[in-house]
């Protein structure tokens, strides 16, 4: 999704509370990883792998000039012969610690194994941050989360975790300083996507 698509999401959503929470979030996933200088781990569930927001985190990564923002992305299905940006498997959970952080996706709850992993991740110093479909295991294990509700269970309006995504990747690259609102972030972003049209394209996933 462009900024241009972006931001027409986000019109459509400005009356809503979930502009805002994406930039609070985003703002939680930029202080966990750039003061530290940790890593960034992303992981899924068996089920339902993030290489999507991971995709879109390289970009954001390479535009705004925050390579911290570049995740790893843990699979479940990791093979040898993968790619080596598809390649890291579950096993590098076990080597997390203090100074990386772990951003779990999960629409529903996760199997016991990885819920076992991000426990111990957590225990061992990682921050651990969540874009969750409710389930109150995956919020209570995250020092952030945020949850894609229907209306009756979160910010008014219906958001599904796809959506959320895309505006929680966004919003990690912008210039959050404070008064850099609406129009001065939209003209950001449209610049920073002109300097990327016009330069070598980060690795795809």
């Amino acid at each position: 999704m462009d900024a241009v698509r972006v931001a027409l999401l986000r019109e459509a959503l400005a009356d809503t509370a979930w502009p805002d929470a994406a930039r609070r979030f985003a703002g939680a996933l930029r202080s966990s990883v750039v003061p530290r200088g940790g890593g960034l781990l992303l992981v899924g569930t068996r089920e339902y792998e993030p290489w999507h927001l991971a995709a879109h985190l390289v970009d954001e990564a390479a535009w705004s000039g925050l390579p911290e923002l570049a995740p790893t992305l843990v699979r479940h299905g990791a093979r040898p012969g993968d790619p080596a940006h598809l390649a890291i498997g579950l096993g590098r959970l076990a080597a997390v610690g203090r100074g990386e952080t772990l951003l779990v996706v999960a629409p529903e709850r996760p199997e016991a194994e990885l819920l076992e992993r991000v426990w111990d991740a957590r225990r061992a110093g990682a921050t651990i941050l969540a874009l969750d479909g409710g389930d109150p295991e995956v919020h209570g294990l995250a020092h952030e989360a945020l949850t894609a509700a229907a209306e009756s269970s979160g910010p008014p309006g219906a958001v599904d975790l796809d959506t959320l995504q895309h505006l929680v990747s966004s919003a990690a690259g912008e210039n959050c300083l404070p008064g850099a609102r609406g129009r001065h972030r939209f003209r950001d972003r449209l610049s920073r996507l002109m300097d990327q049209l016009i330069s070598p394209p980060p690795e795809r996933w």
